[in-house]
């Protein structure tokens, strides 16, 4: 797993080549790093993905959106119709990291 840190995010990407694996790995031993943090997980070198192999991010993703912390999935390829509501996936970095301003923005005006 590579991370890099952003100023109010930390990308994380696959260093191995199954995203189901990574999914997994990700909820289990790599939490820790990434717990307290926005994340950005960058999917994008997997190409096209099925929708059964984006879902295995489902119970990560409510597991940290649920502690007031933004995880967002980046891949071009998946139709963005067939996704849960419950993901967020987006075609770009750049897009990633504005829905986590925007997020951000969201927290800080519920907290008054």
């Amino acid at each position: 797993m590579k991370l890099i840190e952003k100023d109010f995010y930390i990308i994380v990407e696959d260093e191995n080549d199954d995203v189901k694996q990574f999914a997994s790995f990700l909820e289990s031993t790599g939490y820790e790093n990434i717990k307290d943090k926005n994340v950005v997980v960058d999917i994008q070198k997997y190409g096209e993905l099925q929708l059964p192999e984006l879902l295995s991010f489902l119970t990560l993703s409510n597991k940290h959106r649920s502690s007031k912390h933004s995880f967002v999935l980046v891949n071009d390829t998946i139709m963005i119709d067939d996704v849960p509501a419950e993901l967020i996936v987006v075609p770009t970095l750049l897009e990633a990291a504005d829905i986590i301003q925007m997020e951000e923005i969201e927290r800080d005006l519920e907290a008054f």
